[in-house]
């Protein structure tokens, strides 16, 4: 699986995987769906995001729950 839409980088938030050229946060994108955000709730509340990338960001979280590691880019 290429996760081409996830980075981390030192210096943006601390680090936290975020959706490439944002500040957008996995968690915070997960933090939304777990309260009952909807896909397109989020792309509304982020006009720059695609589907894709909330897709990815799930991905990514479910990966790093199981405890599989994911090689990001820097």
């Amino acid at each position: 699986m290429i996760l081409n839409r996830i980075f981390v980088d030192p210096q943006i938030m601390t680090g936290k995987p975020c959706i490439k050229g944002t500040r957008v946060t996995v968690g915070a994108i997960v933090g939304q769906m777990a309260s009952g955000s909807s896909i397109q709730d989020i792309l509304a509340d982020y006009p720059y995001l695609e589907n894709e990338d909330i897709l990815q960001a799930l991905q990514f979280a479910a990966y790093r729950v199981e405890e599989q590691e994911v090689a990001l880019r820097a």
